[in-house]
């Protein structure tokens, strides 16, 4: 089992007033809040350890899974409320210590192969490996030579095709990335891992969706309610 880090601190501006009461995470598809849908995804590879990064509404979030009976280990650490995703993940690095760690967005769901994945990762020996998707233009872009990532630009014009879906591992080393509080994990830590050679994609080529706006939100949500929800495990 390797432990999973969910990031979850973000404020969803994009998703209108709905995150003015609820944090996006906790935005529901067919009453259960996405962060759920996220975590049962890799629960069903065996994957039950979570460490969520908390930051807008914290109190809100711990609340909920004060409250939710289950069999998964969770702890929640409180990253503050205005820190950048780079920062978020040196803080969990703390609490997580010196293993290979699955991270992604508490915002995106898929039908990826988690297990896959993670052989995939383990396969190519590299620091870091990033789901590489095939979506909207609206998320950082991928130059892949094969697997091997060359560069790695966050929200540009398409050239390739193929965007940064979250669904990450990571080796401990990736952290060395991360060297100043106010840093994203988009610009800095993958340019620079790309830049070494040490960023590779797992390329998938089915279901992928973020929670973005109130368009991405109905869309999810109708998905589930006519039972066609290519992540329902």
């Amino acid at each position: 089992m390797t432990k999973t880090i969910i990031l979850a601190g973000g404020y969803g501006t994009r998703l209108g007033d709905v995150t003015d009461t609820i944090p996006k995470p906790m935005v529901e598809i067919g009453g259960i809040p996405i962060i759920v849908h996220i975590m049962n995804h890799y629960a069903h590879y065996g994957h039950n350890e979570f460490y969520i990064a908390l930051g807008y509404k914290a109190d809100y979030i711990k609340k909920y899974f004060d409250n939710f009976n289950s069999k998964w280990n969770i702890k929640l650490i409180d990253t503050g409320v205005d820190t950048q995703t780079g920062h978020r993940c040196k803080i969990i690095s703390r609490e997580i210590g010196n293993e290979r760690a699955f991270l992604t967005y508490g915002d995106g769901l898929s039908d990826i192969n988690i297990n896959k994945l993670l052989d995939f990762h383990i396969s190519n020996k590299k620091i870091i490996t990033v789901s590489a998707v095939h979506p909207s233009a609206r998320f950082g872009e991928l130059h892949l030579e094969g697997d091997r990532v060359i560069s790695f630009k966050e929200k540009p014009q398409l050239q390739s095709g193929w965007i940064n879906g979250g669904f990450f591992v990571i080796e401990p080393e990736f952290y060395n990335f991360i060297n100043k509080q106010d840093v994203m994990l988009e610009r800095e830590p993958l340019e620079a891992a790309a830049m070494k050679s040490e960023l590779f994609a797992f390329k998938h080529e089915g279901f992928w969706q973020c929670m973005d706006t109130r368009r991405d939100h109905h869309l999810l949500e109708t998905l589930w309610k006519s039972n066609e929800a290519p992540w329902k495990f």
